[in-house]
């Protein structure tokens, strides 16, 4: 009677109970439907604009395409976030060596200041990029004290000023992903490589440049897709010669109202940027391969 009466309580109380929800989807079934609402919806209502208005078809990308105007915002975009890419990676590689096999103490107060400079607002930061570039800024007075220059540089309001600009906000996408491939490789192989009668720079070249190329491959990745659809930065420290794709699209949309030639372009941008984050994950799967 008392097993019964157990079996029966512990029976009840399994009754109450909601039953769990079974297969992973239903666990990220809320994400799904986030992603659904504020992504995919409104990249096919662009898609549709782009091909519906003002007439249906393919005009608004012929026009894209087949505008020298048009196609030298393209150039000035793929430009500048190649500029971008190279400087970010020549000057982050350094600084993410350093970071590495410096004494923890140092290394932990640069990289402080590093995520420090990381959550300044972007706006300030640009608008003081602005001061320090302008010809009666800081660094055009500089130069022109020490003699190395006769009149101020033009490093505003073109290619030069969006180029400083955007490395310094993307210095570290590309300096922490690195910091951490470089910090995993065993400082063994190095020293085997020096007794083996590899210099310096065979060292550099032939040991931890190979080991970390694929962090440099994922940073300059990661800051070349981000500058392709920059915004801010440009807009304030480039000109009408250096418009960049984003401006374009949000000059069409808000200044134009023409949303058809807006979602082409950004359609474009879209497609450019998935076509490399896929390019991203093949690489990390061969990689992970091998």
């Amino acid at each position: 009677m008392v097993s019964s009466i157990s079996t029966g309580g512990a029976g009840g109380r399994g009754a109450g109970k909601r039953p769990l929800p079974s297969g992973p989807i239903a666990y990220i079934a809320p994400a799904l439907v986030l992603i659904a609402l504020f992504f995919i919806v409104p990249v096919l209502m662009l898609l549709l604009r782009s091909v519906l208005e003002p007439v249906p078809g393919l005009e608004n990308y012929a026009t894209l395409f087949g505008s020298t105007t048009y196609l030298k915002v393209f150039s000035n975009t793929f430009l500048v976030a190649s500029l971008v890419t190279i400087v970010s990676v020549v000057i982050g590689f350094p600084v993410a060596w350093a970071l590495a096999i410096l004494p923890r103490r140092w290394a932990v107060f640069l990289l402080a200041v590093i995520v420090l400079s990381m959550w300044t607002n972007l706006l300030a930061r640009t608008y003081a990029w602005m001061v320090l570039l302008q010809r009666t800024g800081i660094i055009n007075k500089t130069l022109m004290n020490l003699g190395i220059i006769d009149s101020p540089l033009a490093l505003v309001n073109n290619i030069t000023g969006v180029t400083i600009g955007m490395v310094y906000i993307m210095l570290p996408f590309i300096i922490l992903p690195l910091m951490g491939v470089i910090s995993s490789i065993d400082a063994s192989i190095l020293r085997a490589a020096a007794l083996c009668g590899a210099g310096k720079w065979q060292s550099f070249t032939r040991v931890l440049l190979p080991l970390s190329l694929p962090g440099v491959a994922a940073g300059a990745l990661m800051v070349f897709v981000m500058s392709l659809g920059y915004f801010v930065t440009p807009a304030l420290l480039g000109g009408a010669s250096s418009m960049m794709l984003a401006e374009l699209i949000a000059q069409l949309v808000q200044s134009l109202v023409k949303w058809g030639l807006g979602g082409a372009a950004a359609f474009v941008l879209l497609v450019v940027t998935l076509g490399l984050y896929f390019l991203q994950l093949r690489y990390l799967k061969v990689d992970k391969r091998s």
